[in-house]
């Protein structure tokens, strides 16, 4: 598909995802998935495949809330979206480092390295009231959702389904379980914004 600033079918389907369309969003994410993926290879060296998608799905998720400030007369979709995933990968290394930078290594006579967590105690009561209340509030979220992201996202945000048994299991292609989920999780978190404003 080519993809110059101004040619119809990409400036198409971002005006159309920017409008809500679903659909338009996932023709995006088949066309610019793969060559992302390459370009975030290119960009970060030794980066694991689960990092990779993780970085890639995290990029299209900010792309899909941020669509309406794309602009095809300044640049190309790639090249924006390029620029979301390289801030998306800088993020994520600089929070796996603060991750990290939490665990103690402890040393032992043979001189093999383990690696132990602080804080991983049971959860106290209160912060297992708040997780039940969290948890009510998910499943509320979901039950609000449009009927094309609703059971996609019962199965994996409830049912902890993976992203390929929810393609089998519904019939769909991946990357629109893919997709739907990204999209779902979206408006999840804009309805809880949403609840936390009012």
């Amino acid at each position: 598909m080519k993809e110059e600033p101004g040619s119809r079918p990409i400036d198409e389907l971002a005006a159309l995802a920017a409008a809500g369309d679903a659909r338009a969003f996932t023709r995006l994410w088949d066309t610019h998935a793969d060559a992302l993926k390459v370009y975030l290879r290119g960009l970060i060296r030794n980066l694991d495949d689960f990092y990779l998608d993780d970085i890639c799905s995290r990029s299209f998720e900010k792309a899909f809330r941020q669509i309406g400030s794309f602009d095809s007369e300044k640049s190309r979709f790639f090249t924006w979206l390029k620029t979301i995933a390289h801030n998306t990968a800088l993020d994520t290394l600089e929070q796996e480092n603060r991750l990290r930078s939490k665990y103690v290594r402890i040393d032992d006579a043979t001189g093999a390295t383990g690696v132990e967590g602080l804080g991983s105690e049971a959860p106290s009561p209160i912060e297992t009231i708040i997780r039940d209340e969290d948890d009510a509030k998910k499943l509320a979220c979901i039950e609000g959702l449009p009927a094309l992201y609703r059971e996609v996202a019962r199965r994996r945000l409830v049912d902890g389904l993976q992203y390929q048994e929810i393609a089998e299991e519904m019939g769909l292609e991946l990357n629109t379980v893919r997709t739907r989920i990204r999209r779902a999780k979206a408006l999840i978190e804009q309805m809880k914004d949403n609840e936390d404003e009012g």
